[in-house]
């Protein structure tokens, strides 16, 4: 576990199997805060036992730790290695948080891969802090809207941690850079498929396969990851063995009147038409059981009806909430749940 690829390269420094620990405490002692998370991941990653402590983002619930091995998150490194086409000495760049998994995973494909990886502190636009080009790189879609005009710097390109939205997805047809929103949880070491801008579908990273349950939901077979299958809160629909369409979340399905609503659906129509961030949900309604609402991040003002015209009649919020700031998770996700249970 402590070797690791010779072509590896940490912003343009070759590391050796003898100073790595030093480059770990150099880091954690006069790094800055992004380089000690760094620092402390090094140690982790490098010592003796044959497992590592993951904390997951609290998207759906609180933030929790969970234990994997990391012979599972060098398979992961292997799988997005050939689905993506990485070889030794390709440059990437980490803009990631390396608390989390996403961050980790870079790292762990730049050892295992023996890939040239610069390091930079996360941030809205990342590419600010550099002015090199990069084979390979990941970001979330705030990211990506504050970097548009930087992303020529970047060959391949791999969206997570939430939804792209339809009108940042035709910004990146318009441009260079092949890009890709990922399917992606912390159980699963990163993503386990991908889907091309522009393209309708996930496809499924090498060694995965996929079946849903009664509810309709994603179940993962992974066994170079996982020992045992992952059973998702994701509606899907698979169109073939390597292939599904992801139709949102079950725990944000909207029962209105008999009536089950997709909020995901319904926010990629409203995307573009509505400019703060914003969300739709459901609350108890003494009628309909529950009642769809719109919740926008802005003071109070007058919504135009054109807002909702793509909408079905079903579609259509019953009311709308603003708030001034939404709560978000560490990852900086939007806590749903905890919005919606405050209305």
């Amino acid at each position: 576990m402590k070797k690791f690829h010779p072509d590896f390269r940490l912003n343009g420094f070759s590391l050796t199997q003898n100073n790595i620990y030093c480059v770990a405490y150099d880091l954690i002692k006069e790094g800055q805060e992004h380089e000690k998370k760094a620092g402390l991941f090094f140690l982790e990653w490098f010592n003796e036992s044959p497992d590592i402590t993951l904390k997951t983002s609290g998207t759906t619930g609180a933030p929790k730790e969970i234990t994997v091995a990391k012979q599972a998150m060098i398979h992961s490194a292997l799988a997005t290695g050939e689905f993506f086409d990485l070889y030794p000495k390709d440059k990437i760049l980490c803009c990631m948080p390396v608390n989390f998994i996403a961050g980790k995973m870079m790292f762990v494909r730049a050892f295992v891969l023996g890939l040239e990886l610069d390091f930079v502190a996360p941030s809205l636009a990342p590419l600010l802090q550099t002015e090199k080009e990069y084979d390979f790189c990941a970001m979330t879609p705030m990211q990506v809207e504050n970097s548009l005009e930087e992303l020529h710097r970047i060959k391949k390109l791999i969206i997570g941690g939430a939804k792209v939205s339809p009108d940042l997805e035709e910004k990146l047809q318009a441009l260079s850079v092949i890009s890709y929103e990922t399917y992606a949880s912390t159980e699963t070491l990163s993503h386990i498929a991908a889907r091309k801008t522009g393209k309708k579908y996930f496809e499924l990273l090498p060694d995965i396969s996929i079946t849903t349950d009664s509810r309709g939901c994603l179940i993962i077979d992974a066994p170079r990851i996982s020992p045992e299958k992952i059973t998702t809160n994701d509606l899907v629909e698979i169109k073939s063995e390597k292939e599904f369409i992801w139709l949102g979340r079950v725990d944000n399905v909207v029962n209105s009147g008999g009536i089950k609503l997709f909020p995901e659906s319904i926010e990629n129509k409203l995307f573009g038409k509505i400019t703060a961030p914003f969300f739709v949900g459901g609350i108890p309604d003494s009628v309909l059981g529950e009642k769809l609402v719109l919740v926008i991040e802005a003071e109070k003002y007058e919504l135009p009806a054109t807002v909702f015209e793509e909408l079905e009649k079903y579609e259509k919020p019953k009311e709308v909430f603003f708030i001034p700031k939404f709560p978000l998770t560490e990852s900086g996700k939007i806590k749903r749940n905890e919005i919606l249970s405050g209305l």
